[in-house]
């Protein structure tokens, strides 16, 4: 077998045999395969694209390249999360002890955010001493006896996923859909859960900027997720504004705090419960409907917030944050912005406000960025709000005063204030289950 055939094959948008997808994948990870051939070949799928079955067996055999996380020492059906990345989204930080609180044991590992999104691991690094960096049998020993756990990647986990993706990088091959789907998909199926709901965000702060696109990707990766022996359901959400009020990591975790004891931003709230229900439905729990009031019920309880609690202690994080969340962001100064005239918020550039988030201190422009966890931005006013000039519209957290006026610029242009009241935003597009 020669690379070279393959490369020619799939230019001309042939399908390749799954012992040929699984040749490219094993010797590209082994380095027996050649960058630039590799870059020819993702090149020669942007252009012809892939069938579901080779989507499936490329997804396989990145999974299969390194390790595979065990869960079978849980009991119950295990169901992780997956979204595509946002402005605001910490959803996990909810939906992990909520659908515990509900009796499906959640068994997560997150990735950390670069450029204008959040990543969790950042967003629970946050919170003083909390530990995401566990060896795999205190990881199980945890879910086990608490009912969840995130944490950070680690180990040898899909290392052709992470080949690839430095090479998509930087050869412009990152816009693919196939390519897309078999990188999330090949870390989920990896991580061993036996159920698997996917956030499929579309708009400005999102990387699928229509809903069209999002859908394509969503059923997508709920294809390969079925034909890898998994229960599937995406929900298709809108970032075209961020996601809650808050932007950085700190603050996102107190505001995750506040939906967890029955308060919180409508949005955020929402979209937790419409998450939660599919989490819960593909675990057994009920039909979906049923799944949201129980999800609704753990919320207003108070149970949900106590599995936080135990979640958090577990993993060493200090209890003060749930009497005092402001000990998460106060060591940041407080600046205000001001609406600069009367009017309505038409609409918000999500991405715009996640990099006034990133000058901050709240992001990384770069891989080897240091986090300012106290910086952020909170959106006292956001999409569909009136507001009076000279009105605060949100407020900025930073310990980077050098880069504040650039951070005010940014996040100012944003806005698009007009004399109109909007539309509603429309918070969730759709769900796409695989049947």
């Amino acid at each position: 077998m020669r690379m070279i055939d393959l490369i020619e094959r799939k230019k001309r948008g042939k399908e390749l045999r799954e012992e040929e997808i699984r040749y490219f994948i094993e010797g590209f990870t082994d380095g027996r395969i050649p960058d630039y051939q590799a870059a020819a070949f993702l090149m020669a799928v942007c252009f012809t694209g892939m069938t579901d079955r080779e989507i499936a067996w490329m997804t396989d055999a990145m999974a299969r390249s390194g390790d595979q996380v065990d869960l079978s020492s849980i009991p119950g059906v295990k169901v992780d999360k997956h979204s595509t990345g946002g402005v605001g989204d910490k959803t996990t930080l909810i939906l992990a002890p909520l659908v515990a609180a509900c009796g499906v044991p959640v068994a997560k590992m997150s990735g950390r955010g670069l450029g204008h999104t959040g990543g969790t691991v950042d967003k629970l690094e946050a919170i003083p001493g909390f530990c995401t960096a566990m060896n795999r049998a205190d990881f199980l020993r945890t879910v086990r006896e608490t009912g969840a756990c995130v944490v950070g990647q680690s180990g040898n986990l899909t290392p052709a996923d992470k080949k690839l993706y430095a090479l998509r990088d930087v050869t412009g091959t990152v816009d693919s859909v196939p390519l897309i789907a078999a990188s999330v998909m090949s870390k989920k199926i990896a991580a061993g859960a036996d159920a698997i709901v996917l956030d499929v965000k579309y708009g400005g702060g999102a990387f699928m900027k229509t809903a069209q696109d999002a859908v394509q990707l969503a059923r997508k990766m709920v294809e390969i997720g079925r034909a890898c022996g998994r229960k599937m359901a995406a929900v298709i959400t809108n970032m075209n504004v961020p996601l809650g009020n808050c932007i950085g990591n700190g603050l996102e975790v107190a505001e995750a705090i506040e939906v967890l004891e029955g308060r919180g931003p409508d949005d955020l709230r929402e979209v937790c419960l419409v998450l939660a229900a599919q989490m819960l439905f593909l675990a057994g729990k009920g039909e979906v409907d049923i799944c949201r009031q129980m999800a609704q019920k753990a919320l207003d309880s108070g149970s949900a917030l106590e599995k936080f609690r135990q979640m958090c202690a577990a993993q060493g994080g200090d209890p003060t944050i749930f009497q005092r969340p402001e000990i998460l962001y106060e060591k940041a100064k407080v600046y205000e912005l001001a609406a600069p005239w009367d009017g309505w918020i038409q609409e918000m550039d999500a991405e715009a406000c996640g990099r006034a988030s990133m000058l901050l201190g709240a992001g990384r422009e770069t891989a080897d960025s240091v986090i300012d966890p106290a910086a952020g931005i909170v959106l006292c006013r956001k999409t569909g709000d009136p507001v009076k000039e000279g009105e605060t519209i949100a407020r900025l957290y930073t310990g980077r005063p050098d880069q504040l006026e650039q951070a005010k610029k940014e996040l100012l242009e944003s806005y698009r204030i007009a004399g109109e009241k909007p539309d509603a935003v429309l918070l969730v597009h759709g769900v796409i289950l695989g049947e």
